[in-house]
């Protein structure tokens, strides 16, 4: 009994002040272990009473926390066993600052990647715009969002990035989405005609909506144009740009049809003789 006493009590010594002994460490592992196990049960417990999109969130914030749950039980179980925890974040000091300046936007991302869960301003399945850039929502990790572009590329996301640019969300009020194309005839043309031609074009297209119907507004009158908006409603936001890009072949060839023209910027240039 006397040498398995004196074999737990066996020291590690790394410096005069910073020592660890077998039963020290045998005993951190041993809460770890009981630890983990608690972690894993209250997990289960708490998951299986939420919606699978709530789930996922709970997973996310859930592997966060258990990190701090560690790195808490591991700094109290060893200053309750003795070790001298001050002396060892005073000799790792240095190393310390180094490693929290590199990891401070890593630790930003993982912050704003708890607000995104917590506040829900973003879902799977939402159609963003970030930056310019447009995507359709897959994935929300903890550090990064993951989404995919019209152009089927991956596009990953630092989560910091919803704190510190402005976000659009375009399906947050629903899947549908009030889009525009401009157009530009020629003075002296029927404007009455340049307005029914703008929306047989909408209400010929498959995946312009009925309702609301479409619009036509009279813009103004341009330097060299007359200048028309045609406003209508998409199901599908992500596919906004196809569908404008396909009214817009559709308006030119009615246009072509019953000759109504778009100008192009002219000016008159008059030279001066002395």
């Amino acid at each position: 009994m006397k040498e398995i006493n004196n074999f737990l009590n066996y020291s590690f010594k790394f410096s005069k002040e910073i020592s660890i002994s077998i039963k020290s460490i045998l005993l951190l592992l041993i809460v770890l272990v009981v630890a983990s196990v608690l972690l894993r049960s209250f997990k289960k417990f708490v998951v299986r009473r939420l919606e699978r999109e709530d789930q996922n969130k709970f997973d996310t914030v859930f592997s966060f926390a258990s990190w701090l749950v560690y790195i808490v039980i591991f700094l109290v179980t060893l200053s309750s066993s003795g070790v001298n925890v001050t002396a060892i974040f005073a000799a790792s000091a240095a190393l310390l600052i180094g490693v929290g300046l590199a990891l401070q936007t890593f630790f930003q991302d993982i912050i704003s990647g708890i607000f995104i869960i917590v506040d829900q301003s973003v879902h799977v399945g939402d159609v963003i715009e970030l930056d310019g850039k447009v995507g359709r929502v897959v994935e929300i990790k903890l550090r990064t969002t993951r989404t995919v572009t019209i152009e089927n590329k991956v596009l990953v996301i630092p989560n910091h990035k919803y704190l510190t640019s402005s976000l659009f969300n375009w399906t947050q009020n629903g899947s549908t989405v009030r889009e525009y194309v401009s157009i530009g005839v020629a003075y002296g043309s029927d404007v009455e005609k340049v307005k029914e031609l703008l929306l047989l074009a909408a209400k010929e297209h498959p995946k312009v909506l009925s309702a609301p119907e479409p619009m036509v507004l009279f813009e103004d009158f341009g330097d060299s144009a007359l200048l028309f908006k045609l406003v209508f409603t998409i199901d599908d936001s992500f596919l906004a740009m196809i569908a404008k890009s396909e009214l817009r072949f559709a308006i030119d060839a009615l246009f072509r049809e019953h000759n109504i023209s778009i100008p192009f910027p002219q000016r008159d240039i008059h030279l001066i003789k002395h």
